[in-house]
């Protein structure tokens, strides 16, 4: 039985052929090459009197030397009466068991959340915080339900003078962690069931249904904060940018000034920052025109249109600053102003799609997949409607304003 060569595989690697066919090395081991060129290697043997066949790799990634060593080990295995299939899946889960928490967490992050999670740096974050420092070391297979519970419960009662109880976020990181470990199994990176039984209500609590929007007054007097000089010009600016648009708070916070379109008065807010992962197409409502040209005109292109880039912790623990600043009865967070706009442009007459649109929503049913209308005409109307309605708010405020006025990182920008 003929030996096989280097110069020989090397020569059918890669080279289409007419028909699949196998090379016999000798002691069981041959190569086999598919229509496309492929070369698998092949190690034939015997069993319970039956005949098997073990795949052992692809060639060059398992060289020819390599495949023969593994012939041996095969050898081996039978002569002590173990089967070489079992064997070899035994050793492959023990490299898999390899696997620390961090790998298998980053793994679903780089693989599956990058391109899926519109806020995946949140995801990355909270990991890093709350599980890392922790278990992240660890062998995935030898950490069990108690060492994520305590990282779980870390989260969910705080930590006395550091960090206040959070059971909602305990909550979330549970079901990105449960959804990683699940993702891992299925591509054969990791493998861990310990938090499959677990729910969020066993490490914190979900996230409560939000109701929560302000009220005409309470919005007036957050207007009258944002056209004044006091407060951090920054949050100033994304209070005002927040009540015009209805975005979300990632989309201003992270949109650069090359999304803002002035020539066609289009703000485009690309997939990459987009919940739904799809771009997000709005009007400048044309009394914004001024404003958004000052934003620009400050900024080089491609910065930050706020002038700089800020955490969406840091974003997020300045909507107290503000509730104490307008003096709010009840709190609420910048996520609230969604609802605000949504709650009363419906009330300015808007059609409920057009202010779905503008929220970056989908459209359901048959518009989602076949109506590819923008709406732009009527999405400037909805805006222009909506920014009149503001201006007149701030006016309402006293006798001298009669105009917004917020003060860019430069200098005052008016509009009105």
């Amino acid at each position: 039985m003929g030996k096989l060569y280097d110069k020989q595989l090397k020569s059918l690697n890669g080279k289409p052929q007419e028909k699949v066919f196998e090379l016999p090395d000798g002691e069981g081991l041959s190569i086999r090459a598919s229509l496309k060129g492929k070369l698998n290697w092949q190690y034939r043997y015997r069993w319970g009197n039956k005949p098997r066949r073990l795949g052992l790799g692809v060639y060059p990634e398992m060289s020819l030397g390599d495949a023969r060593e593994m012939v041996k080990q095969c050898q081996k295995w039978l002569n002590k009466n173990l089967e070489p299939h079992v064997q070899v899946e035994l050793e492959q889960n023990q490299a898999v068991e390899k696997v620390t928490v961090r790998q298998a967490l980053e793994y679903w992050i780089d693989e599956y959340a990058k391109e899926n999670r519109a806020n995946y740096l949140k995801h990355q974050r909270q990991f890093e915080v709350h599980i890392y420092p922790y278990i992240g070391k660890l062998p995935l297979e030898e950490v069990e339900t108690r060492h994520w519970l305590e990282c779980l419960d870390r989260v969910r009662k705080g930590v006395p003078g550091k960090r206040r109880p959070a059971p909602t976020a305990a909550g979330y990181i549970l079901g990105n962690s449960k959804q990683a470990l699940r993702f891992c199994r299925v591509r054969n990176f990791a493998h861990s069931t310990v938090l499959d039984d677990l729910t969020v209500n066993d490490v914190g609590a979900k996230a409560a249904k939000k109701e929560r929007y302000l009220s005409i007054p309470e919005l007036t007097k957050l207007l009258h904060w944002c056209a004044g000089d006091k407060g951090n010009t920054y949050y100033r600016t994304l209070g005002f940018l927040l009540v015009c648009f209805g975005a979300r708070t990632q989309e201003i916070r992270e949109s650069k000034v090359q999304e803002w379109n002035l020539t066609e008065r289009i703000w485009t807010v690309p997939a990459s920052n987009s919940k739904t992962g799809k771009k997000i197409i709005r009007p400048i409502p044309n009394k914004l025109i001024p404003f958004i040209s000052e934003l620009v005109a400050a900024k080089d292109s491609g910065d930050w249109l706020l002038g700089d880039y800020k955490r969406s912790e840091a974003v997020s623990a300045y909507a107290t600053t503000v509730e104490k600043a307008i003096a709010s009865q009840e709190k609420w967070n910048w996520h609230d102003l969604r609802r605000t706009f949504a709650t009363h442009i419906t009330d300015l007459d808007i059609a409920p799609h057009i202010t779905e649109l503008l929220l970056g929503h989908e459209l359901g049913g048959v518009f989602s997949t076949y109506n590819r209308n923008t709406y732009l005409k009527d999405k400037l109307h909805a805006l222009d409607t909506w920014v009149d309605f503001i201006e007149g708010l701030i006016s309402s405020i006293g006798d001298n304003v009669n105009e917004i006025e917020i003060k860019s990182q430069t200098k005052g920008v008016r509009y009105g």
